[in-house]
């Protein structure tokens, strides 16, 4: 509880009174006591009838789970259990900063008549991985008479586990862009298709006659063809740097937490396409790594793993980390690196440990664009400072453009996304690299 502005007012305008009256009118103390008794007595009474009237009872609602990047809704149902509700009650949370909310208050929606519920919700957006307690609720509103400003703390208790977004796993997404794949065919056909042998045919009219068996032919008195179909059970290892530079924030989430929903994504994908998927995370040194197992087998193991690995505060040893990879590995993989740099000079231990990785394993490395280094390099005003940061970016952009072009010419395949497209080129990518049995 609190005095309202109302009363601050009437209380400095009593007190000047008082002072000027003290001055000039002596004998009028009396008159001034009993106005301030009278003010302290209408504040007591006015605090008694918004105890007495305001008695409520509230709940919450909050679900146990969420996707990193997305919002999930808190809501608050109050209702009275004697008297009436205030016609206005400012709410507002304890939140932790992964948490985030626009201003930390929720949006008033009264139903009915001021006797009636009041419903109100809020929309908290989830930044970061982890678990997170919404411990009180804080409400208020003015009394009766406005002379008072009545603070309630409500305990909340309530908690939400940020979770990696699967979110294009569950709405089936990722089993549309890999429907091409899925048992093995192919809607497009590519020359020199497949390694795998799939069944036997006859001839039609548009068959590639390259694929005629002219000895079952000879057998059989008739045009027989082999179909092929993309080899499958191939070994996929997804490997995530946590490292410092993954844990900045990139279009509202960490970079890592990006890197863990794509890779999320490929793993299940590579199980629809019948591939076996390992996981390997490495910082400034090797953190985890779990053995391939079929994708779909895999993909909740990996969701849990991921869901628990930490941001990093220490710079990434690539040399130890792809060495640590490359000594796990017995057999020859499908790599996907997801990981980052500052500029070629940094980058100079990651290529030359790729370049002896690439000697054994096809590796696909995975960047992050940011949008908004594009963006500066042309600037809408011609100022010292915008010309200044655009030749900053272009300076940025270029060294980029040189480590992927590095990584290129060592036969890895480079993939430079955005942020929000990422999760769908990856999957492309891992398309195209099936269908050209490039593995």
């Amino acid at each position: 509880m609190r005095p309202s502005p109302y009363l601050i007012a009437l209380v400095l305008f009593l007190t000047a009174v008082t002072v000027v009256a003290g001055v000039w009118w002596p004998d009028t103390g009396f008159v001034l006591l009993c106005l301030w008794l009278a003010l302290a007595t209408i504040t007591v009474c006015d605090l008694a009838l918004s105890a007495l009237s305001n008695r409520m009872r509230i709940e919450f609602d909050l679900p146990p789970q969420g996707f990193v990047g997305h919002d999930a809704q808190f809501t608050i149902d109050i209702s009275p259990r004697k008297g009436s509700l205030p016609a206005e009650i400012e709410t507002r949370l304890d939140l932790a900063p992964e948490l985030l909310a626009s201003d930390g208050k929720l949006s008033r929606r009264t139903v009915g008549d001021g006797a009636g519920h009041i419903k109100a919700s809020m929309s908290l957006r989830l930044t970061r991985r982890g678990q997170y307690a919404i411990n009180n609720l804080w409400l208020k509103w003015s009394s009766r008479l406005k002379l008072l400003d009545i603070i309630v703390r409500m305990p909340v208790k309530r908690d939400i586990t940020v979770l990696p977004d699967i979110s294009p796993v569950l709405s089936g997404a990722i089993k549309t862009q890999i429907l091409p794949l899925e048992a093995g065919q192919k809607d497009l056909r590519l020359r020199g298709e497949g390694s795998e042998f799939h069944q036997l045919r006859e001839f039609a009219t548009g068959m590639d006659p390259r694929s005629m068996d002219w000895k079952r032919s000879a057998r059989m008195r008739s045009l027989i063809v082999r179909e092929m179909r993309a080899e499958r059970n191939h070994q996929i290892i997804l490997c995530v740097d946590s490292g410092r530079l993954m844990a900045e924030q990139l279009a509202g989430l960490p970079k890592l937490d990006r890197a863990i929903n794509a890779a999320l994504a490929m793993c299940w994908a590579a199980g629809l396409a019948g591939d076996v998927v390992g996981f390997y995370s490495f910082d400034s040194r090797p953190r985890l790594f779990v053995p391939a197992l079929p994708g779909r087998a895999a993909f909740p193991r990996l969701q849990t793993v991921c869901a628990k690995l930490r941001y990093e505060t220490q710079e990434t040893n690539h040399t130890l980390g792809l060495t640590h990879l490359s000594g796990r590995l017995r057999r020859r993989s499908l790599i996907v690196i997801f990981s980052d740099f500052v500029d070629s000079i940094t980058a100079e231990l990651m290529i030359e440990n790729m370049q002896v990785l690439a000697r054994h394993h096809f590796i696909v490395y995975v960047a992050l664009r940011d949008p908004v280094i594009e963006k500066f390099t042309e600037p809408e005003e011609m100022t010292l400072d915008t010309v200044a940061r655009s030749v900053a970016a272009r300076q940025i952009l270029q060294e980029r453009r040189t480590v992927l072009e590095k990584l290129a010419r060592l036969g890895v395949l480079c993939l430079d996304s955005t942020p929000e497209a990422l999760t769908s080129d990856l999957v492309a990518r891992y398309i195209e690299i099936k269908s050209r049995e490039m593995i």
